[in-house]
């Protein structure tokens, strides 16, 4: 079985012609490879941070375990699908619902330990079934929407988060990154957001030291407070080398979290179960786009991929660490540079892994200011959003019919909105999660309650892979012309025209 550990050399392995791309399975040059690997890390670090913080669970471990979930998560779908597994935000709520009725960390990471083997589940159900199943539930209008509101409901991380810590460096960091990525070619257009972020520190630094500090309210803060830029004071104090100690109870009776078993709550994992169908959506969005910036079909490992960030969060949480998912900061490193080679996530992994054991770049990489992630996180987070529309243009949806316009209208706005939807005390549904069940079941009602007429101009796109549009808008498959084994004949309406 093949484990896609044997990349080709793409051409000289230092330079791309325009339009040219780097595949799953090539790459350039180590030396350039390990900067791209660097960029994925960077691109990573912020949120895989930022969001076992918030949960309340160990940072150091969380970047650790993230580079293990990505290796797992590469072995399993055997290279085919790009991607770094970071820390989720789709657990959050639930997190802090758990906390709310008195639950530890280890009931925490109990209950997402058990929502990973359900989307490991989901994901071999798949696998098994094929990705039929898939192509009928997420047609490419509703696919477009749903990588779309997964990009754009990062924004208010951006807004809220990064942005207002220090909203200069982030507006010139952004600007930055712009200036790089457009105006140089080769290898240093590609690495923009590696090289925005050292400018952007370098910036907060030369501020510090010419205008003092900064009255702005920090990540997890809630009021304002007078801070440098770039607080560098827990790099000195921090360890070189050490894995982060086992949680204890400190003298004052509170939790300080490290490594740890997970213990297991009914109630606990009922709270955090709903995050999977964030997840489904999330890596479906995730593993679309990727298929849409490579030209390839990746549909037959669609479940693989599911299944392995399932793994990925069963492995993380199995020692007290985060839920892991496919990141779209990822991936809009790689539309940036057009490199899609998984030999840069292999190097992110085993420098996240590095990073886990070392406090001190842990405490370094950490302490880039909230401002410049704002600048960075403003252009990839827009990236991911745009491939959604990019995925309507190539497909031809046409947005006069009213069954993709009214539904994909509604599912987006909930979507980007973060619009929650409250059952009960202990349940509701929100922002990603409502916002594609609404996308989802939405589309599909309208489509089964529209007249014939409306239906067939619904169904009149193609489905684009790479330059050929394959679709049956004259009675038969494209596929089946061409003999490809599987595709559908003359026109049977109970039937997908899956390539």
């Amino acid at each position: 079985m093949s484990l896609g550990l044997g990349w080709k050399l793409k051409g000289d392995g230092r330079s791309l012609a325009p339009g040219e791309v780097v595949a799953p399975d090539e790459r350039l040059s180590w030396g350039r490879t390990i900067g791209l690997g660097a960029q994925h890390v960077v691109a990573m670090f912020g949120a895989t941070f930022v969001f076992p913080l918030i949960m309340g669970l160990n940072a150091q471990l969380a970047i650790m375990m993230s580079g293990i979930a990505t290796i797992a998560f590469l072995l399993i779908v055997q290279g085919k699908v790009p991607s770094y597994l970071g820390t989720s935000a789709s657990f959050v709520g639930g997190v802090a619902a758990i906390r709310a009725q008195g639950g530890d960390s280890a009931e925490v990471t109990g209950a997402i330990l058990v929502s990973g083997v359900v989307l490991a589940l989901v994901g071999v159900a798949i696998h098994l079934l094929g990705s039929r199943m898939l192509h009928e539930v997420l047609p490419p209008v509703v696919t477009g929407a749903v990588v779309m509101l997964i990009g754009f409901n990062l924004a208010p991380v951006v807004a809220g988060t990064y942005w207002p810590q220090d909203q200069w460096v982030a507006v010139l960091t952004m600007l930055f990154t712009v200036v790089v990525a457009v105006a140089f070619r080769g290898f240093v257009g590609r690495i923009a957001v590696f090289l925005a972020l050292v400018f952007g520190t370098l910036l907060s630094w030369l501020l510090d030291s010419t205008l003092g500090q900064i009255n702005s309210v920090l990540a997890g803060a809630t009021e304002a407070t007078d801070h440098l830029r770039w607080d560098t004071s827990g790099i000195g104090s921090a360890a070189w080398l050490g894995f982060p100690d086992q949680t204890t109870v400190a003298a004052d009776g509170q939790e300080v979290v490290g490594w740890h078993a997970p213990s297991f709550s009914v109630a606990a994992v009922l709270l955090v179960l709903p995050a999977v169908i964030a997840l489904i959506a999330e890596n479906t969005g995730h593993v679309k786009a990727v298929a849409e910036m490579t030209g390839h079909d990746l549909d037959p490992v669609m479940g693989r991929a599911i299944a392995a960030d399932g793994v990925g969060t069963v492995l993380a949480t199995s020692v007290g660490g985060s839920p892991t998912t496919t990141y779209a900061e990822n991936i809009g490193v790689m539309a940036a540079t057009r490199v899609y080679s998984t030999a840069a996530y292999y190097v992110a992994a085993a420098v996240a892994v590095l990073f886990g054991l070392s406090p001190k770049f842990g405490a370094l990489v950490a302490s880039v200011p909230g401002g410049v992630l704002g600048g960075i996180t403003v252009v990839l987070y827009g990236m991911i959003g745009l491939l959604g529309a990019k995925i309507w243009k190539e497909n031809g949806v046409d947005f006069g019919n009213p069954i993709n316009l009214v539904p994909v209208a509604a599912g987006v706005i909930i979507g980007i909105g973060d619009v929650s939807l409250q059952f009960t005390d202990d349940f509701s549904l929100s922002g990603i999660a409502l916002g594609t069940i609404v996308t989802v079941a939405g589309w599909h009602l309208a489509r089964a309650i529209a007249p014939a007429e409306m239906r067939a101009q619904a169904d009149g796109a193609g489905i684009t892979l790479g330059d050929h549009v394959y679709g049956d808008s004259d009675g038969v498959d494209d596929l089946y012309q061409e003999g490809y084994p599987g595709a559908v004949g003359p026109r049977d309406p109970g039937r997908d025209r899956r390539p």
